[in-house]
């Protein structure tokens, strides 16, 4: 086996994978390369890139785990009001570090220079969703990658 091929597969123990998806506010702001960039300028690799406006029945299953929730028909409604990008990011403990750039929930208490500081107006037009490594970052990038593997 050749080197490269082994460097390639025990690569592949390290490297994670997550998702990040900018929600219709940032694109119609147009600030998906603004923020495709301080993905890119962090380190991490976009493996993959979706546009596309979700159905309702789509929103409903992306974000069952809110289902029941208060704000859940108002995050459908918001998350169907336009296309959305979805990112497979990936990179040494991508999760976490996505997470940091997207910054806290809440544009008023996310921490300076992160995504929703920079980009949110609000809790709910926040400009991006991180996967979050508590809950099913696979199911959410199969969502919108269908069953990918990791390289």
């Amino acid at each position: 086996m050749q080197l490269t091929s082994v460097y390639h597969r025990l690569k592949f123990l390290f490297v994670e994978q997550t998702l990040l998806v900018i929600k219709p506010d940032a694109v119609a702001r147009g600030v998906i390369g603004e923020i495709i960039t301080t993905i890119e300028r962090a380190g991490l690799k976009i493996a993959g890139l979706v546009m596309r406006r979700l159905s309702r029945t789509e929103a409903e299953e992306f974000y069952a785990i809110h289902r029941g929730k208060e704000f859940f028909a108002g995050l459908v409604e918001f998350i169907i009001s336009g296309p959305v990008v979805a990112l497979l990011v990936e990179g040494e403990n991508a999760r976490q570090r996505v997470r940091e750039l997207a910054g806290a929930t809440d544009p008023a208490r996310a921490a300076d220079g992160t995504l929703r500081q920079r980009f949110g107006s609000s809790v709910r037009q926040n400009a991006v969703h991180a996967a979050n490594p508590a809950e099913d970052v696979e199911r959410e990038i199969r969502f919108f990658f269908g069953n990918l593997s990791q390289p």
